[in-house]
């Protein structure tokens, strides 16, 4: 089985759902045909117990095999009538690239690539499963193809078809997790300029930036959600329930909300914890964040080639955020202003729903956020007639 591709690439069931699967929780959707556009049929969620996924290396399969059943039994809304399941694979052990290649017949392209590959992945070929699209110019050039290049190590993509074939489901598709997203919050899956897609999520946070047709960088940094919770706890000395109520309620809103007379939150008699006290503790932590994502983005600009694209298509022009840590008051604003891009929540419905809907009554737009990738594995399942489900990644 090749990675990112069905085992029938023609015949994916058209009932198929999409499950991500991450450190700490396994979504579900399912979406159905409702006239020109597509609707939520089915969704689920359940959280599972640390240490059994750890930095995207399963190290339980029993114990997230039983989890995949729970969820499986579980699930909102309409019935699962099929087996068939497109799965996320993690962005912390993937490799992504694109590279020029000459114009080659398709099978000359396939062991050309393999040999081009080596220059590119950080492991012997034969230790992990490698796959490619080619990706359409976004301004036509004849001399070259631009591929994009996919690949993650065996010993890591192994344990998740066995979990889930034991969980009773039939994987016929695995994709890395920012290719999902990237097909959540991209209108048509196409942009003229570069956008930076910012997942931020509880244990660890996806950056992506897609341009043209297709991905162009990728990276995953281990500043998460997860980790304000805990610097809160940790500077303000209150327990890990007492800190994420802290985060939620005040986020990262401006001093001069407080001071206008929003109410400050006690902890305990002897100490007052104000809006102040909780963004001070968060500061260094999303400064680290900020610094990680502008080194990033200084690479990006200054090392991807772009000659497919327009002559400004490697400058950033807009950050779109989604994850669940995505809905901490304020975070729009404050990208906005430290990385000097305008910010706004992406919207996970832009390929599914007709515009200007962004949500649905069962799940409302700042919970679907947290479904992103599940949204976009979903959408891979539903679209038949899909690109990617003819070749490639």
């Amino acid at each position: 089985m090749s990675i990112l591709l069905s085992r029938n690439i023609f015949a994916i069931d058209p009932d198929a759902f999409g499950l991500d699967i991450s450190d700490v929780s396994l979504k579900i959707i399912q979406l159905k045909k409702k006239r020109k556009f597509l609707g939520l049929a089915s969704w689920g969620e359940v959280k599972i117990k640390p240490g059994i996924v750890v930095e995207g290396e399963i190290k339980d399969e029993a114990a997230l095999v039983e989890a995949i059943k729970e969820l499986l039994g579980v699930v909102k809304g309409k019935k699962l009538k099929t087996n068939y399941v497109v799965a996320s694979l993690p962005e912390q052990k993937a490799f992504l690239q694109i590279i020029q290649m000459p114009l080659l017949t398709p099978e000359e392209l396939k062991t050309a690539i393999r040999f081009e590959a080596e220059n590119y992945i950080p492991l012997p070929i034969e230790k992990v499963y490698l796959d490619f699209r080619i990706v359409p110019p976004f301004h036509d050039h004849k001399d070259h193809l631009d591929i994009l290049i996919a690949a993650l190590p065996k010993q890591t993509v192994n344990p998740y078809v066995s979990c889930l074939e034991k969980a009773g489901l039939n994987p016929v598709v695995l994709e890395i997790e920012s290719l999902s997203v990237a097909r959540a919050l991209i209108k048509n899956e196409v942009s003229p300029f570069s956008v930076l897609l910012i997942d931020f999520g509880e244990t660890s946070t996806g950056f992506t930036i897609f341009s043209g047709y297709s991905i162009r960088f990728t990276s995953s940094i281990a500043v998460a959600s997860r980790e304000l919770t805990q610097a809160i706890a940790r500077v303000l000395k209150v327990d890990a329930a007492e800190a994420e109520k802290l985060k939620v309620q005040y986020g990262l809103q401006t001093f001069s909300e407080n001071s206008s007379g929003a109410k400050e939150r006690t902890s305990s008699p002897q100490k007052k914890i104000t809006q102040k006290n909780v963004f001070n503790a968060m500061i260094p932590a999303l400064g680290d964040l900020v610094e990680q994502i502008e080194r990033y983005l200084n690479y990006y600009q200054t090392h991807a080639q772009h000659i497919h694209l327009d002559l400004d298509g490697k400058e950033v022009k807009k950050v779109l955020l989604c994850g669940r840590g995505a809905n901490l008051k304020g975070l729009t604003d404050f990208f906005s202003h430290s990385l000097k891009i305008p910010t706004e929540l992406g919207n996970s419905w832009i390929n599914i729903l007709p515009e200007p809907l962004k949500e649905v009554p069962e799940l409302p737009f700042r919970e679907s956020l947290g479904y992103t990738t599940a949204l976009g594995l979903a959408l891979r399942a539903a679209r038949q007639d899909d690109r990617y489900n003819k070749r490639g990644i």
